[in-house]
């Protein structure tokens, strides 16, 4: 047998520390998400797929017998919270805006295509962790603030688990915490809408479960959105001639 289990399993009954899991949730898809559009602090709704996909979800959060739900305050978290706890059986929610999306500043609306264009973001692409948004934070500060968030619902909370709705980046930097993978990584771990990741925490000890659990797991060898540049409609054009 590996040795690695028995590292854990002494780490994981160690006396008197808080313990406690904290389940990752990404929010359901919106429209935007599927256009490939910034949203950050925008109030973008769940598309129907979105809530499909949320609804989806919810027979395996049911399977991990939560306790209760923190919410990012933003209404596409918010709906897929409700959704969550609607379907296992009315869990309490509260919000904390500590996991709240990136404020990503002027690039909030942009879309993909749009944002490539922009000097700014190459120079952010290359080196995200030194570099803000402009107009908004870092992915260092969006790591401590969403690290916090959760130590501070497990240690008010001991032994519970803990269901966090929250978003994509704030999900991939929390987890390169807990996995101790250098923060510039980031971009590596794969957080799909309405994805489930699991973290144990003990002390100052935490294993990772599991990440990004999907109900249909092709689903994470799909492009988010299309990277094909929108071509003129040539019947437009003729229109416009």
């Amino acid at each position: 047998m590996a040795l690695g289990p028995f590292y854990v399993a002494q780490k994981l009954s160690e006396a008197n520390i808080v313990r406690g899991t904290a389940i990752l949730m990404r929010h359901g898809e919106t429209p935007w998400n599927r256009e490939g559009r910034v949203m950050g602090r925008n109030p973008v709704e769940l598309s129907e797929s979105g809530r499909a996909q949320v609804e989806a979800a919810a027979a395996p959060a049911r399977s991990l017998k939560l306790d209760l739900i923190v919410s990012s305050p933003l209404i596409r978290a918010r709906q897929t919270a409700e959704i969550i706890a609607g379907l296992v059986g009315g869990l309490e929610i509260t919000e904390d805006p500590a996991i709240a999306e990136v404020s990503y500043g002027r690039w909030e609306g942009m879309t993909y295509h749009e944002l490539i264009d922009d000097p700014h973001y190459a120079v952010y692409r290359e080196s995200p962790v030194d570099y803000p948004t402009p107009g908004g934070e870092t992915i260092p500060h969006v790591q401590a603030r969403g690290v916090a968030a959760i130590h501070r619902a497990v240690e008010a909370n001991p032994g519970r688990r803990i269901l966090f709705v929250s978003h994509g980046d704030i999900i991939r930097t929390v987890l390169c915490y807990f996995l101790g993978l250098e923060l510039k990584f980031f971009n590596r771990v794969r957080v799909d809408n309405a994805a489930l990741s699991a973290i144990q925490i003990a002390g100052n000890f935490a294993e990772v479960k599991f990440m990004n659990w999907l109900p249909e797991p092709l689903r994470a060898f799909i492009s988010p959105f299309s990277r094909a540049k929108p071509q003129p409609d040539p019947n437009t054009s003729k229109t416009n001639e």
